[in-house]
């Protein structure tokens, strides 16, 4: 019997996603793009883009990769995330994230990611170490 697939549809529209408006532009072959526009409850008290939206995306978009690298057939969670903040964030933000490596096991996976704003300056880049994990949906949850 074949694991159960989280599509790159259902994983596109996660709730959390959609609450802070981020929109997926790609998630495929170990890469991935989302893009976020700038609004007035995601800024910070300096009027750019609050660390945590930044943060959110990082995380994210490297999962994404990861995820897109086995097909969806897995997900990835987060083990490590290391991000250097480099300027403030204004206007859309958009974060490309890419697989790097998988360990031997093929059970850890390295990406990366980086953050630029509307005028292609770059806002923030990060690196992190995700578990692959086999997905199992909530009781209750339509099949996907």
């Amino acid at each position: 019997m074949q694991a159960p697939s989280f599509s790159a549809e259902a994983f596109a529209a996660l709730p959390f996603m959609a609450l802070l408006g981020v929109r997926r532009e790609f998630s495929q072959g170990g890469r991935a793009r989302l893009v976020v526009d700038m609004r007035p409850e995601l800024l910070n008290p300096t009027d750019s883009m609050h660390g945590g939206v930044v943060a959110t995306l990082v995380d994210v978009v490297m999962a994404s990769a990861a995820v897109s690298r086995v097909d969806f057939r897995q997900t990835a969670v987060t083990l490590n995330l290391n991000t250097s903040y480099l300027q403030p964030g204004h206007g859309r933000l958009t974060a490309d994230g890419e697989v790097l490596s998988v360990d031997d096991d093929g059970a850890v996976v390295q990406c990366q990611a980086c953050v630029t704003d509307a005028q292609g300056r770059v806002v923030a880049r990060s690196v992190g170490s995700f578990r692959y994990l086999d997905f199992r949906a909530p009781a209750g949850a339509p099949s996907l």
